[in-house]
């Protein structure tokens, strides 16, 4: 999958950002080992629709004027309120050099253990570092969970299925994704009974044992004593 993005070299910064915003436009810059920073600005809907291709792990075509460069979106940074992107980083990756990227986990199938023996699907991670040369990263990594036909069946590390020309920066028996089996009436029971607690044992907030009391207030008359003193 090859995704391409236009952009333009942006003069635009401070207050003048806002402005440009408003004109459908994003402000940006690209970095990367050996590249001297460079600041642009993207359409906001163009991007939007490459970010949701690429997210952060696919390579990116970025033609800036008449110049193409193999990017990474690398970070980006929203309103609050809108939802809309205000801001870009692209990282400049070189093409002979391994990097690494999180990639997301993308779990299909249906395990038998949960439609056929009511167990409970425990997703332990849901990405996962990877390392590769740019064009090799991939966008995501399936696991197929019709594998999870009994609740002593799991998906490790060491099983997931990689591309060629890609690694995995974990380790291998660390869980993906397992099945556990349904609580039983005994153990839902106990979640909703609430701990009996008896009002004398409750400690009111801020109220502290009366010996504490004291010996602050005597350290207080002792410290106030001591300023009377040095003064004379």
């Amino acid at each position: 999958m090859e995704l391409e993005l236009k952009a333009q070299t942006r003069k635009e910064s401070g207050r003048k950002l806002k402005t440009l915003r408003e004109k459908g436009f994003i402000p940006a810059v690209v970095y990367g080992s050996g590249h001297k920073p460079v600041s642009i600005q993207v359409g906001h809907e163009e991007f939007r629709k490459v970010f949701e291709q690429a997210g952060e792990s696919t390579l990116v075509k970025l033609k800036v004027d008449e110049h193409i460069k193999n990017v990474l979106i690398h970070d980006i940074a929203k309103d609050p309120v809108s939802d809309s992107f205000i801001h870009v980083d692209f990282y400049q990756v070189r093409m002979d050099k391994e990097i690494k990227a999180e990639v997301l986990l993308v779990f299909v199938g249906e395990a038998p253990a949960v439609k056929s023996m009511d167990g409970i699907l425990v997703k332990n991670i849901t990405e996962i570092e990877v390392e590769a040369l740019p064009k090799d990263l991939p966008h995501e990594i399936k696991v197929d969970i019709s594998v999870l036909d009994s609740f002593d069946k799991h998906i490790r590390v060491k099983d997931l299925i990689l591309p060629s020309g890609v690694k995995v920066d974990a380790e291998p028996e660390e869980m993906v994704v397992s099945v556990i089996p349904p609580r039983t009436e005994e153990e839902l029971k106990a979640l909703e009974e609430k701990p009996e607690v008896k009002v004398e044992e409750v400690e009111v907030a801020g109220e502290k044992p009366v010996e504490e009391t004291e010996e602050i207030k005597e350290g207080i008359e002792e410290k106030q004593e001591f300023k009377e003193g040095s003064s004379k």
